[in-house]
């Protein structure tokens, strides 16, 4: 597993980021990492699946915040979820235990446990939530055994890792997504908007998070 140099630095809600100088990048919004991610991944994509038992696919586990958001979304639910997450640069260890995304005891053990559970292995956190954390390149990952119902498209942006958004990896997500399937990013870019339109998702823009006028989410009808 690689590694990259990075740095933690706060945002506006109280919680850290992690910034990389090697690409000038930032894991999430300075103004708000846990509220970005509430309002990305959970609003727009995870509370708009009616299913009980969810398949989730993350581009990007990075520090583990959207598993974290996700589990505290379907903790007093009944809701039953499958997290499967790609990451090519694991975060180390030594980074994760500084981070205080935790608002309860609950979330806290959860956090440890999900970055303690073994990379490429299925691992149930609780009866609620089951992980795998997949250390790959998503260009090379092979989809052919996924079936998901949301996707967080999480990964750096498209100036930065264009091959990650490129029309052949959306197809391969396409193709693995069910009907009415949800994929969501905080990207508003339009050239990604007419990427995910042309290989089959009906695409939308709607309000991004603070101060940002758009994002994109797109449903496999």
């Amino acid at each position: 597993m690689e590694n990259r140099q990075i740095k933690i630095e706060p945002t506006l809600d109280g919680t850290p980021t992690l910034y990389v100088p090697e690409i000038d990048e930032h894991y999430h919004s300075i103004n708000g990492a846990r509220e970005e991610s509430i309002h990305v991944y959970i609003n727009a994509g995870l509370k708009q699946c009616v299913k009980s038992e969810i398949s989730i696919f993350e581009v990007g586990f990075g520090t583990g915040l959207n598993a974290l958001t996700t589990y505290a979304e379907i903790l007093n639910s009944n809701k039953k979820v499958l997290y499967q997450s790609i990451e090519l640069f694991p975060v180390e260890s030594s980074v994760i235990t500084t981070l205080n995304y935790a608002k309860t005891p609950e979330e806290r053990a959860f956090f440890e446990k999900i970055h303690q559970a073994p990379w490429n292995q299925k691992v149930t956190i609780t009866p609620q939530f089951t992980l795998l954390k997949i250390n790959a390149n998503l260009v090379d990952f092979d989809f052919s055994n996924l079936s998901v119902d949301v996707i967080y498209f999480d990964a750096f942006s498209p100036d930065k890792q264009p091959d990650l958004w490129a029309k052949e990896v959306f197809e391969k997500v396409f193709n693995a997504t069910n009907a009415n399937g949800i994929i969501t990013t905080y990207c508003a870019k339009g050239v990604v908007r007419r990427t995910m339109r042309d290989v089959g998702f009906t695409m939308e823009r709607i309000p991004g998070f603070s101060g940002k006028r758009e994002m994109l989410r797109g449903i496999k009808k």
